[in-house]
Order: C-alpha cells, then sequence, then structure tokens
C-alpha cells in the first residue's frame, strides 16, 4: 500500500512541475494523468482512476492525430475502470473504439491488438456472451503465439481467460486444464507474489469448488489470498472475491461460524472499494443471509 502512496505522490508532484513549465494541453499532461489514473486504479479507486483517464483522454483528442495508438491506449484504460466498475456496455464501447485505432495504426500481428480482443472477450464473458467471449479469447491468443516469447505472462493471461469461459459453460475439465497451463508460466514468468499468481489459484479454487473437491478447493483459494495479502492494499475488492470464496467452502462444509466470518470480511471490504449498486455487494449480502438462516 505505502508504494501506491509513494507513487501516487510522485505522479503527483511531476504535474504540478509540468503545469507550471508547460502549456495547457502539453501532450506530457495525458501522461502524468494516465500514471495517476493507473495508481488509483491499481487500489481499487475507480471513480478516482475514471477521472483522470478521462482528462488525459480530452488532451490527448486535443493533440494528436485521430487514430494516433495513445488514443487508442486512453480508451483502453477507461475500458478497463469501467470493467472493474460492473458497467459492461461502457467498457465495451469503450475497448471496441480501442481496437478500431490499433487495427489502423498497428500491424495485423501486434501485441496491443491481442490485448484488445482479450479485453473485449472479458466483457463478453462478464454479459454471459460465452461464444463471443470465447471468440475474443482465441483470437487474442492466435496474435500472442506469433508475436510473443513462450513463457510471457501475457500468454498465460490468455490461458487464463479462455479456462474461465470453459468454466462458466460448465465445463470444468477443460477449465482446469487452462488455468493449469496458465498457472505454469506465471509461476516461469513472474515474482513469487505477483497477483496474476493469486488469480490463477483462484480460478484453480472455483473449478474444484463446483467440481465439489471441497478441500482443494480450499487450499487453492488459501493460497491466492496468501498472496493477495502481500500484493495488494488492504481494501482491495480482490481480497473481499478471495474472502467471499473461502466462505462458500466453509459454508458448503457446514462450518457456517467460519462461512460467516469471512464473507463478513468481503462485505466490509466491498462496501469501502464498490459501489453501492456493484453485483458484487449484492451477492456478498445474500451469501450473509443464507449462512445466517443454517445457524
Amino acid at each position: 500500500m505505502g508504494e501506491y502512496s509513494k507513487a501516487l505522490s510522485s505522479h503527483e508532484r511531476a504535474l504540478e512541475i509540468r503545469k507550471i513549465a508547460l502549456p495547457p494541453n502539453h501532450s506530457d499532461f495525458a501522461q502524468s494523468y494516465n500514471n495517476i489514473g493507473s495508481v488509483h486504479d491499481n487500489m481499487g479507486e475507480y471513480s478516482k482512476a475514471l477521472s483522470s483517464y478521462e482528462r488525459a483522454l480530452d488532451i490527448d483528442m486535443k493533440v494528436l492525430p485521430p487514430n494516433h495508438p495513445d488514443l487508442a491506449s486512453d480508451y483502453n484504460n477507461i475500458g478497463l475502470v469501467y470493467y472493474n466498475m460492473g458497467e459492461n456496455s461502457k467498457a465495451l464501447s469503450s475497448y471496441e473504439r480501442s481496437l478500431e485505432i490499433k487495427k489502423i495504426a498497428l500491424p495485423p500481428n501486434h501485441p496491443d491488438l491481442a490485448t484488445s480482443y482479450n479485453n473485449i472477450g472479458l466483457v463478453y464473458d462478464n454479459m454471459g456472451e460465452y461464444s463471443k467471449a470465447l471468440s475474443s479469447y482465441e483470437r487474442s491468443l492466435e496474435i500472442r503465439k506469433i508475436a510473443l516469447p513462450p513463457n510471457h505472462p501475457d500468454l498465460a493471461t490468455s490461458y487464463n481467460n479462455i479456462g474461465l469461459v470453459y468454466y462458466n459453460m460448465g465445463e470444468y475439465s477443460k477449465a482446469l486444464s487452462y488455468y493449469e497451463r496458465s498457472l505454469e508460466i506465471r509461476k516461469i514468468a513472474l515474482p513469487p507474489n505477483h497477483p496474476d499468481l493469486a488469480s490463477s489459484y483462484q480460478g484453480i479454487g472455483v473449478v474444484y469448488y463446483n467440481m465439489g473437491e471441497c478441500s482443494k478447493a480450499l487450499s487453492s483459494y488459501e493460497r491466492s489470498l496468501e498472496i493477495k495479502k502481500i500484493a495488494l492494499p488492504p481494501n482491495h475488492p480482490d481480497l473481499a472475491a478471495s474472502y467471499n470464496n473461502i466462505g462458500s467452502v466453509y459454508n458448503h462444509m457446514g462450518e457456517y461460524s467460519k462461512a460467516l466470518s469471512y464473507y463478513e470480511k468481503a462485505e466490509e471490504i466491498f462496501q469501502k472499494s464498490l459501489p453501492t449498486n456493484h453485483p458484487h455487494i449484492a451477492l456478498v449480502k445474500s451469501n450473509i443471509e443464507d449462512v445466517k438462516k443454517k445457524m
């Protein structure tokens, strides 16, 4: 958490210096606002991130030609925040605008195109449009296999996301296979407490949980939570997701007081970090009601 605060104050200092030294719509301002937005996004402060990213886009639209790659990056950043806020249609619209620009500005197998297809897949997955999600993810993976070395973390992301679609379609053995492929690459490519490793363990845990293998699910979820506690600020929504998942395993195992304790931790963090109408808050409230009825 301290690192995020340091980064934020450093970027804000840079912005103040630029305000003194540069004309008002200089492109360096956009860079500052993007840097500030990125830190807020990583901290789970989505409305602040959105505000910074939109300021960056406003400046870039004034100073850059209409199909400049930096504009694609701006739309992508805005899409990411909307995605994190659960606003799928706005996220999709921003991601598609980003992709349109990239198709004009970049060569056909550029890794940034793969990023766009991947992000569009994430939104379709959230919307329950699994065949569209799978198609976007597979397009992303094709490009990444051409453009990137074999153990690049972005390949792991592609395998992870394809696993997620198969999970959502109820094809658990396929999901597990893709998740494990993703985890293998991440173990090679990333430092041991990287948040993406936590994401892999969480995905594997979810599949085991749905296959009824509670002890394997619990072990994966706990490994995920350990990493998140090191890697993320204390009120990050991804921590809440871990507490909710562990709560669900204990609920399933009939250990209701443990389940309630984890669900309540999840609710507390979600309420601090997400908009009040976010579906995650409704879900955890429903889980708390469910477990209280059983006690």
